[in-house]
């Protein structure tokens, strides 16, 4: 497989995406879940939240998707981090996720998380 193939968007739940992450890395392929709190259709920045956490969204390259403030979005992208270390998801895919319970989601997360580490520390 060539290293310019694109990768799958590993789950983050926005609380975990900060600076000593080791999800936050330049380039690192992510897919987010949050609730949007802004939109800007001159600039095509999306701001979702998730508890007290937020994360800007490029969503220049996505079509046929509409923005409601107060909606649920899941992206895929790459991250970006900026030269004030801030981050700025690039989209390529993302959807309209209404009706998720995000509690739900976010146990989900740290099951798969803990399976994965019991999976690989056994292997």
């Amino acid at each position: 497989m060539e290293s310019s193939a694109i990768k799958s968007g590993a789950l983050v739940s926005l609380q975990d995406l900060h600076q000593s992450s080791p999800f936050f890395k330049q380039g690192a392929s992510l897919r987010v879940t949050g609730k949007l709190q802004e939109f800007s259709v001159e600039t095509a920045i999306a701001i979702v939240v998730d508890g007290n956490a937020k994360l800007k969204i490029n969503t220049q390259h996505l079509r046929d998707l509409s923005f409601q403030v107060g909606s649920i979005y899941q992206f895929i992208g790459e991250l970006l981090i900026q030269p004030d270390d801030e981050a700025i998801l690039q989209a390529r895919v993302g959807r309209n996720v209404d009706g998720i319970d995000l509690n739900l989601y976010h146990q989900s997360l740290q099951l798969l998380r803990q399976f994965q580490a019991d999976h690989l520390s056994t292997t």
